[in-house]
């Protein structure tokens, strides 16, 4: 049975020399909100179809940690910079790999990039999007037991001129202390991606509890249900303070599959 340890569970940053700064930041931002003065680092909305949304409707995300199991070198393992790693299709292995494919519900993902500063209106083209997700029981590619030697469910692309990106998953599973979510990086580009340098920002992706629900009643995520059963968007330690930027717009269903959109702006 895979299950994360409790250190694992808990352990959703880099340290504690990273997590003071992001903390410091959101706690500016909001002093700074109240005061009345506009910010706009980092910003992003939720559409049906994933386009950019308008100056009036763009505001800030936050950035968040990209937690235990990046692969990205900044604890070890990079996949980033293997052959193989800018693919849309997430649900195979590749490479040297064992070779295998992440099973579940089927999730397309499509994530739009635009420009803050001309107020989330200009698609950023040639930026490059890394997204990686646990699969449908809970377990990360290249670090949990059972799936060390697969690297499924993360992959590199290029924006296109309208700042898109978009990803063939699965569903995530739901394990111990987190909300269902999905991480990703931004960089200035696919060199800077592929070389993994310079990234410009680094967040979460929420799901809707009602489309949760949908997939975990189906086979093969039964673990998810009872560990979905005990959180919430408000009591998660990522998303407990503030998650409506960061709550992807969700269609489809558990026969079709589901097409999840959410719009960043760096």
């Amino acid at each position: 049975m895979r299950r994360h340890d409790d250190d694992e569970v808990h352990e959703h940053d880099r340290g504690l020399s990273h997590d003071l700064p992001v903390l410091a930041r959101r706690r500016m931002i909001r002093l700074l909100a109240g005061a009345g003065v506009a910010l706009v680092p980092l910003a992003g909305c939720t559409s049906e179809d994933g386009s950019s949304a308008s100056a009036a409707d763009c505001a800030a995300v936050p950035e968040e940690t990209a937690g235990p199991y990046p692969g990205d070198g900044s604890n070890g393992v990079n996949v980033l910079k293997e052959s193989g790693v800018v693919r849309g299709d997430i649900t195979r292995s590749f490479g040297d790999s064992a070779g295998g494919t992440a099973e579940g519900v089927p999730l397309t993902l499509t994530l739009t990039v635009v420009d803050a500063d001309s107020g989330c209106g200009t698609p950023r083209k040639g930026a490059a999007v890394y997204v990686w997700q646990c699969d449908r029981e809970g377990g990360y590619s290249l670090y949990t037991e059972g799936v060390t030697d697969e690297n499924y469910l993360r992959g590199v692309q290029e924006t296109d001129a309208r700042g898109r990106v978009t990803f063939t998953s699965v569903f995530p599973g739901c394990y111990p202390g987190r909300w269902p979510h999905v991480h990703f990086e931004v960089y200035g580009s696919l060199a800077d991606a592929t070389t993994a340098t310079a990234i410009t920002s680094t967040s979460q992706l929420a799901l809707p509890k009602d489309v949760c629900d949908a997939v975990y009643a189906t086979e093969g995520y039964e673990r998810s249900v009872d560990n979905l059963g005990r959180l919430s968007l408000e009591s998660d330690s990522v998303f407990r303070d503030g998650h409506d930027q960061q709550l992807a717009a969700v269609t489809g269903s558990v026969e079709e599959g589901y097409r999840a959109s959410l719009t960043i702006a760096v």
